[in-house]
Protein backbone atom coordinates (compact mmCIF):
# COMPACT_ATOMS: atom_id res chain seq x y z
CA UNK A 1 0.00 0.00 0.00
CA UNK A 2 1.68 3.55 -1.10
CA UNK A 3 2.92 5.86 1.73
CA UNK A 4 2.44 9.39 1.45
CA UNK A 5 3.98 11.94 3.37
CA UNK A 6 2.07 15.89 3.41
CA UNK A 7 3.25 19.55 4.80
CA UNK A 8 1.12 20.69 6.53
CA UNK A 9 0.17 24.13 7.77
CA UNK A 10 -2.68 25.22 10.85
CA UNK A 11 -3.41 28.24 12.41
CA UNK A 12 -4.63 25.94 16.19
CA UNK A 13 -6.39 28.79 17.95
CA UNK A 14 -9.43 27.35 17.35
CA UNK A 15 -8.18 23.78 18.57
CA UNK A 16 -7.14 21.48 21.12
CA UNK A 17 -3.94 20.27 19.72
CA UNK A 18 -2.83 17.98 17.46
CA UNK A 19 -4.01 14.49 18.49
CA UNK A 20 -7.64 13.07 18.22
CA UNK A 21 -9.73 13.72 21.30
CA UNK A 22 -13.10 11.84 21.58
CA UNK A 23 -15.16 15.30 21.66
CA UNK A 24 -12.73 17.83 20.96
CA UNK A 25 -11.90 19.94 17.48
CA UNK A 26 -8.38 18.82 16.96
CA UNK A 27 -5.69 18.72 13.63
CA UNK A 28 -5.36 15.51 13.63
CA UNK A 29 -9.00 14.24 14.20
CA UNK A 30 -10.27 16.74 11.06
CA UNK A 31 -7.84 14.90 8.45
CA UNK A 32 -8.92 12.04 9.46
CA UNK A 33 -12.37 12.66 8.94
CA UNK A 34 -11.62 14.45 5.86
CA UNK A 35 -9.56 10.74 4.18
CA UNK A 36 -12.28 8.73 5.73
CA UNK A 37 -14.97 10.86 2.90
CA UNK A 38 -12.80 10.43 0.70
CA UNK A 39 -12.19 6.76 1.37
CA UNK A 40 -16.00 5.19 1.10
CA UNK A 41 -16.22 6.03 5.13
CA UNK A 42 -13.00 3.77 5.81
CA UNK A 43 -10.70 5.15 8.61
CA UNK A 44 -7.22 6.08 7.21
CA UNK A 45 -4.49 6.71 10.32
CA UNK A 46 -2.39 10.00 10.03
CA UNK A 47 0.89 10.36 11.93
CA UNK A 48 2.23 13.13 12.65
CA UNK A 49 5.65 14.52 14.01
CA UNK A 50 4.80 15.32 17.10
CA UNK A 51 1.61 16.86 19.12
CA UNK A 52 1.11 20.57 19.13
CA UNK A 53 -1.07 21.73 22.13
CA UNK A 54 -4.29 23.22 22.09
CA UNK A 55 -4.01 26.61 20.55
CA UNK A 56 -0.67 25.97 19.33
CA UNK A 57 0.02 26.60 15.19
CA UNK A 58 2.45 24.78 12.38
CA UNK A 59 4.15 26.40 9.87
CA UNK A 60 5.11 23.18 8.66
CA UNK A 61 3.87 20.32 10.49
CA UNK A 62 4.60 16.61 8.55
CA UNK A 63 2.15 13.32 9.00
CA UNK A 64 2.13 10.42 6.82
CA UNK A 65 -0.86 8.39 6.45
CA UNK A 66 -1.31 4.90 3.85
CA UNK A 67 -3.92 4.88 1.42
CA UNK A 68 -4.72 2.74 -1.78
CA UNK A 69 -6.24 5.20 -4.07
CA UNK A 70 -5.99 5.85 -7.92
CA UNK A 71 -5.18 9.93 -7.13
CA UNK A 72 -2.10 11.30 -8.25
CA UNK A 73 -0.62 13.64 -5.70
CA UNK A 74 -1.85 16.76 -6.66
CA UNK A 75 -5.73 15.35 -7.03
CA UNK A 76 -4.88 14.31 -3.04
CA UNK A 77 -4.16 17.88 -1.72
CA UNK A 78 -6.58 19.36 -3.93
CA UNK A 79 -8.87 16.34 -2.86
CA UNK A 80 -7.96 17.38 1.23
CA UNK A 81 -7.92 20.83 1.12
CA UNK A 82 -11.17 21.35 -0.48
CA UNK A 83 -12.84 19.25 2.38
CA UNK A 84 -10.75 20.95 4.84
CA UNK A 85 -11.48 24.12 7.42
CA UNK A 86 -9.23 26.97 6.07
CA UNK A 87 -7.37 27.24 9.34
CA UNK A 88 -5.99 24.43 7.72
CA UNK A 89 -4.16 23.59 4.21
CA UNK A 90 -2.26 20.95 2.88
CA UNK A 91 1.00 21.90 1.38
CA UNK A 92 2.96 19.36 -0.08
CA UNK A 93 2.03 15.50 -1.15
CA UNK A 94 4.61 12.61 -1.77
CA UNK A 95 4.99 9.09 -1.80
CA UNK A 96 7.57 8.00 0.26
CA UNK A 97 9.40 4.63 1.48
CA UNK A 98 7.68 1.98 3.22
CA UNK A 99 9.78 2.50 6.13
CA UNK A 100 9.27 6.28 6.42
CA UNK A 101 7.83 7.82 9.69
CA UNK A 102 6.68 11.02 10.25
CA UNK A 103 7.58 11.14 13.99
CA UNK A 104 10.41 8.62 14.26
CA UNK A 105 11.97 9.28 10.97
CA UNK A 106 12.80 13.15 12.18
CA UNK A 107 16.07 14.10 13.26
CA UNK A 108 15.72 17.45 14.19
CA UNK A 109 12.61 19.70 15.07
CA UNK A 110 12.35 23.60 15.30
CA UNK A 111 10.15 26.02 16.91
CA UNK A 112 9.17 29.70 16.47
CA UNK A 113 8.10 31.43 19.19
CA UNK A 114 6.88 35.23 18.65
CA UNK A 115 6.47 38.05 20.76
CA UNK A 116 4.74 41.39 20.27
CA UNK A 117 6.68 44.46 22.14
CA UNK A 118 3.99 47.08 21.14
CA UNK A 119 0.33 47.22 21.60
CA UNK A 120 -0.61 46.46 18.57
CA UNK A 121 -3.59 43.94 18.67
CA UNK A 122 -4.40 42.43 15.00
CA UNK A 123 -2.39 39.47 15.44
CA UNK A 124 -3.28 38.18 18.75
CA UNK A 125 -3.75 34.75 18.39
CA UNK A 126 0.26 34.48 16.63
CA UNK A 127 1.89 36.25 19.47
CA UNK A 128 2.74 36.67 23.16
CA UNK A 129 2.07 40.65 23.53
CA UNK A 130 5.08 40.85 26.41
CA UNK A 131 5.38 45.03 26.46
CA UNK A 132 9.75 45.81 26.31
CA UNK A 133 12.07 42.44 26.02
CA UNK A 134 16.08 43.25 26.46
CA UNK A 135 17.03 40.82 23.75
CA UNK A 136 20.73 41.12 24.33
CA UNK A 137 20.13 39.80 27.57
CA UNK A 138 17.25 36.77 26.54
CA UNK A 139 20.09 35.82 24.69
CA UNK A 140 22.63 35.92 27.29
CA UNK A 141 20.27 33.23 29.01
CA UNK A 142 19.21 31.39 25.89
CA UNK A 143 22.69 29.88 25.06
CA UNK A 144 22.66 27.83 28.46
CA UNK A 145 20.00 25.84 27.02
CA UNK A 146 22.55 24.92 24.28
CA UNK A 147 23.96 21.34 23.80
CA UNK A 148 22.34 18.22 25.88
CA UNK A 149 20.90 18.99 29.33
CA UNK A 150 18.04 17.38 31.10
CA UNK A 151 14.91 19.44 30.65
CA UNK A 152 12.63 18.20 33.57
CA UNK A 153 12.69 21.52 35.19
CA UNK A 154 11.21 23.26 31.84
CA UNK A 155 8.09 20.66 31.21
CA UNK A 156 5.02 19.12 32.76
CA UNK A 157 6.18 16.31 34.46
CA UNK A 158 4.80 12.67 32.81
CA UNK A 159 5.71 9.88 34.97
CA UNK A 160 5.53 7.72 31.97
CA UNK A 161 8.27 9.20 30.06
CA UNK A 162 12.02 8.05 31.87
CA UNK A 163 14.08 10.02 29.68
CA UNK A 164 13.80 13.78 29.76
CA UNK A 165 17.65 14.60 27.85
CA UNK A 166 17.15 16.75 25.01
CA UNK A 167 19.88 17.88 22.40
CA UNK A 168 19.44 21.66 21.63
CA UNK A 169 21.23 22.97 18.41
CA UNK A 170 19.90 26.54 18.06
CA UNK A 171 18.77 28.94 20.70
CA UNK A 172 18.62 32.37 19.44
CA UNK A 173 16.39 35.84 19.98
CA UNK A 174 16.28 38.25 17.36
CA UNK A 175 13.96 41.25 16.88
CA UNK A 176 12.70 42.97 13.68
CA UNK A 177 11.04 46.24 15.07
CA UNK A 178 8.21 45.78 17.19
CA UNK A 179 8.21 41.28 17.06
CA UNK A 180 10.90 39.42 18.84
CA UNK A 181 11.13 35.88 17.58
CA UNK A 182 12.48 33.19 19.98
CA UNK A 183 13.53 30.03 17.75
CA UNK A 184 14.49 26.57 19.30
CA UNK A 185 15.93 23.43 17.29
CA UNK A 186 16.05 19.69 19.25
CA UNK A 187 16.41 16.22 18.62
CA UNK A 188 13.22 16.13 20.43
CA UNK A 189 10.85 18.01 22.92
CA UNK A 190 9.04 17.44 26.10
CA UNK A 191 5.42 18.49 26.94
CA UNK A 192 5.20 22.41 26.96
CA UNK A 193 8.67 22.70 26.78
CA UNK A 194 9.39 25.57 24.06
CA UNK A 195 6.47 27.75 26.53
CA UNK A 196 8.55 26.91 29.93
CA UNK A 197 11.77 27.68 28.50
CA UNK A 198 10.62 31.12 26.99
CA UNK A 199 8.37 32.24 29.74
CA UNK A 200 11.17 31.84 32.46
CA UNK A 201 13.92 33.63 30.29
CA UNK A 202 11.34 36.48 29.76
CA UNK A 203 11.29 35.80 33.86
CA UNK A 204 15.15 36.18 34.15
CA UNK A 205 15.48 39.19 32.46
CA UNK A 206 12.68 41.10 33.61
CA UNK A 207 14.15 40.29 37.21
CA UNK A 208 11.30 38.12 38.40
CA UNK A 209 14.36 34.97 38.51
CA UNK A 210 17.86 35.57 39.32
CA UNK A 211 20.59 33.83 37.09
CA UNK A 212 21.68 31.74 39.61
CA UNK A 213 18.38 30.26 40.12
CA UNK A 214 18.14 30.02 37.00
CA UNK A 215 21.27 27.99 36.44
CA UNK A 216 20.14 25.93 39.18
CA UNK A 217 16.82 24.56 37.46
CA UNK A 218 19.12 23.48 34.36
CA UNK A 219 21.97 21.99 36.40
CA UNK A 220 19.59 20.44 39.14
CA UNK A 221 16.68 19.47 37.16
CA UNK A 222 13.62 18.53 39.32
CA UNK A 223 9.75 17.66 38.55
CA UNK A 224 7.13 20.16 39.04
CA UNK A 225 9.20 24.07 39.63
CA UNK A 226 6.79 26.42 39.71
CA UNK A 227 7.98 28.50 36.38
CA UNK A 228 6.65 30.75 33.90
CA UNK A 229 4.51 29.07 31.31
CA UNK A 230 4.20 31.55 28.09
CA UNK A 231 0.62 31.43 26.20
CA UNK A 232 0.33 29.11 23.16
CA UNK A 233 -0.63 31.25 21.05
CA UNK A 234 2.74 32.47 20.10
CA UNK A 235 4.22 29.39 19.39
CA UNK A 236 4.49 27.62 16.23
CA UNK A 237 6.05 24.22 14.80
CA UNK A 238 8.47 25.95 12.32
CA UNK A 239 10.27 23.06 10.93
CA UNK A 240 11.05 19.38 10.80
CA UNK A 241 14.43 18.10 9.78
CA UNK A 242 14.17 14.41 8.48
CA UNK A 243 18.19 13.88 6.91
CA UNK A 244 17.09 12.36 3.60
CA UNK A 245 14.69 9.98 5.41
CA UNK A 246 12.06 11.36 2.55
CA UNK A 247 11.60 12.33 -1.04
CA UNK A 248 11.30 15.67 -0.80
Amino acid sequence: MPRFKIHIQYDGTDFHGWQVQKKDRTIQGKLERVLAKLNKSEKISVIGSGRTDSGVHALDQVAHFNWNTDMDTDGIISAINGNLPQEIRVKECAVVPDDFHARFSAVKRQYLYQCRTDEFIMDRHAVWQTGLLDVEALNNVSKFFLGEHDFTSFSKYNSEIENRVCMIYLSEWTQTENIVNYRVAANRFLHHMVRYLVGTMVEVTNGKMTMTEFKDLLNNPRKDVKVYRAPAQGLFLENIDYNGADTF
